[in-house]
């Protein structure tokens, strides 16, 4: 290692990395036009509990898109999630439902029709406040470009409960709901 630092006050410093490697984009968008154009939703499951699940359309993992991850969250009466922090933004579009977030310590309440938007690197955790009543949100993040930047971070800070609610207990998701009017 040598004795110089790599920091210096007096030049410009690079806060986000070259994209470098094998991308070519005749042959991304080849691949991309090969992939499914339509996700049944029906044909997915909700997954997790027994406070909070999800069911994942447009994932990282499965190289659908570039640029999206697009899952439904669905949580039990009373339920929350796990506390936690990413680098991505989110938005998560309230379907039905009434309950709050906790962003860096600060309430935000929401309810069905609005739009609650987690910003990059916030502590956060989503809870629904009905006691009786599920929640739902439709929930759009950029991870996987977030992920080609290789500037994914994400931290759990709580764990996701593994107790139902006490307004959830026995409570199963709308797996096979078929009124999509919320």
């Amino acid at each position: 290692m040598g004795s110089e630092s790599h920091y210096n006050s007096k030049k410009d410093r690079v806060f986000v990395r070259a994209i470098a490697g094998p991308y070519n984009l005749k042959d991304e968008l080849t691949r991309l036009r090969s992939m499914p154009r339509v996700i049944k939703g029906k044909e997915m499951k909700f997954q997790d509990g027994p406070q909070s699940f999800s069911k994942h359309f447009v994932e990282p993992v499965d190289g659908l898109t570039q640029t999206l991850h697009i899952h439904l969250e669905e949580y039990a009466p009373g339920g929350r999630t796990q506390k936690h922090g990413h680098v991505n933004e989110a938005a998560f579009y309230i379907l039905d439902g009434k309950g709050y977030e906790i962003h860096d310590g600060v309430r935000y309440d929401w309810q069905a029709g609005d739009v609650a938007i987690v910003h990059m690197n916030c502590v956060h955790q989503h809870f629904n406040a009905d006691p009786a009543k599920p929640a739902r949100a439709l929930v759009m993040k950029p991870k996987p470009l977030m992920m080609f930047m290789n500037m994914l971070f994400q931290q759990s800070v709580i764990p996701r409960p593994k107790e139902p609610a006490p307004g959830g207990v026995g409570f199963e998701p709308r797996h096979d709901e078929d009124d999509y009017n919320h």
